[in-house]
């Protein structure tokens, strides 16, 4: 039998999900066109990839896992067709050309491809063909840039160090002032043991360790964290620009054609950055050797044009797919905080994979999606909800398996995730609560998570025991002006206590006070207790700053309200007041309004009679 409770729940959940915009305060409409993300061109191209990897109509050579052939001399790859559909997807998503064809190099790179294919008159590489066909313009490394760690370091510090260190001769035995002529630049160097037994290893090693070292130190100097991988990528390419790209080395450095002077390059920048040897995929644990696969990009990245610092982004989220990406900072999407959607790529990589593995399987690979988000997130729940809402708008731009399968992950999740909410609040307003209070509630719930999984996360990842527990959350950590009032994130006020193997510390304002004393005036830095003190308050702090990914503490309360017949700006407003740790940042009252009038509406109609359609609030 049909009851009111039964009408509110299935309003409020249609109502919820109506469009993926209104699961978010993140501008996704905007991103739609590659407007300060490009996280839907790369579900874009990866789409494109992988219908043509499992496309059952299609030619045999349009498989991209079968396109690994080195000595290819012909006017045309199997390849060119699958990139030149992919960067048009990919800018058809809002990618420019430099930025779709990094995308979709590191995107075929990752599904089969070589970085690169051709003999000398035949040559080409995966980074030019997708520049080509992106119609990008050719450059130089000297575009590269890290990703933005609050600052980002172009490539320049790496050129200044490996080229004072050339005009020094520091980077390989041989001058090339004492050859006679004729040596350099034909078979008897560069195919023979001059070059690739000692001048081609030493100096491909030795210019990517000084380039990576020279990166990080200029992120130092910025004052930011000197995170690896973008260091060791960009002086790989550096690198790579200067070395023979082709060259083959000699059998001390194994099995002939197995080890090229990319690898090299690639060797010495992990060395240099510090990167773990391997590297592990998310969902398939495959391994991949941390120094191929540096050098591969090093010839990828000098070749695929100037892309922006957006390009870096997505790149540097595509390889949050790796189960090190905390280590080797590789992008935020990977866990354990969940952050705003315009950096959610790191399930595009693991997708991919997944479907290889699988032959296509969806069901399968979002099986193992599901199963390692659960474990990699201090809240799972919402990061499965963050996933289902940035792959249900990337297929505004196209559809495939990527995005199926990261659908198919985390829809149960999701509607589960709406209805428990949507119970209780129903329950919580019935029995007299305010909606101020049910909405509060449900902060109070996420707190409370982010409390108790962020102290035991946190404890795997550092080795010790903590617990955690906030003091404070508020506005006017060191401002006074009314907006900052009243959108805590801008502006965190933040105070917690927190036990660390056994030794308790209180930290008052973070953000404010703690942070700028550690870091400028040395306060602390004597207990090394102290370190993870505040390292652990910041993790666990933007995981509630960044609750604007998923509204749903706000907007699944005003659904409710509405659907019972409060007024849709009324019941925003009082959710957005209740909600105040989920209402960081401004717009969640305003989606929870258009929510709420469609929930309303939704509740009009399931309780009036067959019209043969949907009344309007206005009507109803």
């Amino acid at each position: 039998m049909e009851t009111e409770r039964e009408r509110v729940l299935l309003a409020a959940a249609h109502a919820t999900t109506f469009a993926p915009d209104y699961m978010t305060v993140d501008k996704l409409e905007a991103a739609t066109r590659g407007h300060g993300a490009l996280v839907i061109p790369a579900f874009a191209a990866a789409n494109s990839l992988a219908g043509d990897i499992f496309c059952g109509i299609g030619a045999p050579e349009m498989r991209l896992v079968d396109m690994t052939v080195i000595d290819a001399s012909a006017p045309h790859l199997p390849l060119d067709p699958v990139i030149a559909k992919a960067v048009g997807e990919a800018k058809r998503g809002g990618a420019e050309p430099a930025n779709a064809a990094l995308i979709v190099a590191t995107l075929a790179y990752f599904s089969g491809s070589c970085a690169r294919a051709g003999v000398p008159l035949g040559n080409r590489k995966l980074g030019a063909i997708a520049r080509m066909h992106a119609g990008g313009d050719r450059t130089s490394a000297i575009a590269l840039t890290t990703n933005k760690f609050t600052h980002r370091v172009p490539a320049f510090p790496a050129y200044l160090a490996i080229y004072e260190a050339l005009m020094d001769k520091r980077l390989t035995r041989l001058d090339g002032a004492v050859l006679p002529p004729f040596i350099a630049g034909g078979g008897v160097m560069g195919h023979a043991a001059l070059g690739e037994d000692y001048n081609i290893p030493e100096l491909a090693r030795n210019a990517a360790k000084v380039g990576t070292e020279a990166m990080m130190r200029s992120m130092e100097g910025a004052g930011t964290t000197p995170y690896p991988l973008w260091p060791a990528l960009i002086a790989a390419a550096v690198t790579m620009e200067l070395v023979h790209p082709d060259a083959l080395l000699g059998e001390e450095f194994g099995k002939f054609g197995e080890v090229d002077s990319a690898y090299l390059a690639g060797k010495g920048a992990v060395e240099a950055a510090g990167l773990p040897e391997r590297l592990h995929m998310r969902g398939t644990g495959e391994e991949y050797e941390t120094a191929r696969l540096v050098g591969d990009f090093g010839l990828i990245l000098k070749d695929v044009g100037g892309p922006s610092v957006i390009g870096s982004m997505v790149t540097n989220e595509l390889f949050a797919g790796f189960q090190e990406s905390a280590v080797i900072g590789a992008g935020f999407s990977g866990g354990p905080v969940n952050v705003p959607l315009g950096h959610l790529a790191g399930d595009i990589l693991p997708a991919l994979r997944l479907l290889i593995g699988s032959g296509g399987d969806v069901e399968r690979a979002a099986a193992a999606i599901r199963d390692y988000k659960m474990q990699s997130f201090i809240d799972p729940e919402t990061a499965l909800c963050a996933t289902n809402t940035i792959a249900r708008k990337a297929e505004v731009v196209n559809r495939g398996p990527v995005t199926d399968a990261c659908i198919r992950a985390s829809e149960p999740v999701r509607d589960r995730a709406i209805y428990r909410r949507a119970v209780k609040v129903y329950e919580m307003l019935k029995a007299g609560r305010t909606l101020e209070e049910a909405a509060g509630a449900l902060d109070e719930e996420k707190k409370a998570l982010v409390e108790e999984r962020g102290s035991a996360v946190l404890s795997g990842f550092t080795g010790k025991e903590i617990a955690f527990r906030f003091a404070e959350i508020a506005p006017h950590a060191r401002r006074t002006d009314p907006f900052t009032a009243k959108f805590w994130g801008f502006d965190a006020l933040v105070s917690y206590d927190i036990r660390i193997d056994g030794k308790d510390y209180h930290i008052e304002n973070l953000t404010a006070r703690a942070v700028p004393e550690y870091a400028l005036e040395g306060k602390g830095r004597d207990d090394p207790g102290m370190g993870t003190a505040i390292f652990v308050g910041a993790v666990l702090t933007q995981e509630l700053q960044y609750g604007g990914n998923t509204i749903l503490n706000i907007t699944v309360p005003a659904a409710v309200a509405a659907a019972l017949g409060t007024g849709p700006a009324e019941a925003a407003k009082k959710a957005a007041e209740g909600a105040h740790l989920t209402n960081a940042i401004p717009g969640g009252r305003a989606v929870a309004e258009r929510v709420a009038e469609i929930a309303q509406a939704i509740a009009s109609s399931l309780s009036g009679p067959d019209e043969g359609g949907v009344r309007t609030a206005r009507e109803a």
